[in-house]
């Protein structure tokens, strides 16, 4: 549950057929990969705020995608004290709470999703267990423990 110690926030996993998932390659950490994910705006709702970070950070809109599935539970992870010192706040956040919401494709031969260049230069399909791997490790077991939910 957000607090004012941990910034509310979405992540979305993009799921194609196979399994596999729409991931995106951060511009600010070498060979780091990640799902979009953004913040809650004041008096907007999590799946509101999926469906808005997911034009903003992809492109893609309603008509590229249908939502499958919200966790129920918020997730939660904290900052390392360097990342945290680092913060355009002045580190008084400790980390974020999400709410993660699964996407289907609607036409996956169509789909070409836009990064926005600044966060993001580049995407590919990843297996799950893969991007685990290769999302900052900070971030590695809230990724874990949302897939053990919300992928089936």
């Amino acid at each position: 549950m957000p607090t004012q110690k941990f910034r509310a926030g979405v992540v979305i996993a993009i799921r194609r057929e196979n399994g596999d998932l729409m991931c995106f390659q951060r511009s600010d950490v070498v060979d780091s990969w990640q799902l979009p994910q953004g913040g809650i705006d004041v008096g907007e709702l999590p799946v509101d705020a999926a469906w808005r970070e997911l034009t903003e950070e992809t492109g893609l809109t309603r008509g590229d995608v249908h939502l499958v599935s919200e966790l129920s539970e918020w997730i939660t992870y904290e900052y390392p004290t360097a990342v945290r010192d680092a913060m355009p706040d002045g580190g008084k956040r400790f980390g974020q709470t999400q709410k993660w919401f699964l996407f289907g494709l609607l036409d996956e031969a169509n789909i070409e999703p836009k990064p926005d260049g600044v966060e993001f230069v580049g995407w590919q399909w990843m297996d799950p267990h893969h991007l685990l791997h290769h999302v900052v490790n900070f971030r590695q077991d809230s990724y874990g423990r949302a897939f053990s939910r919300l992928l089936p």
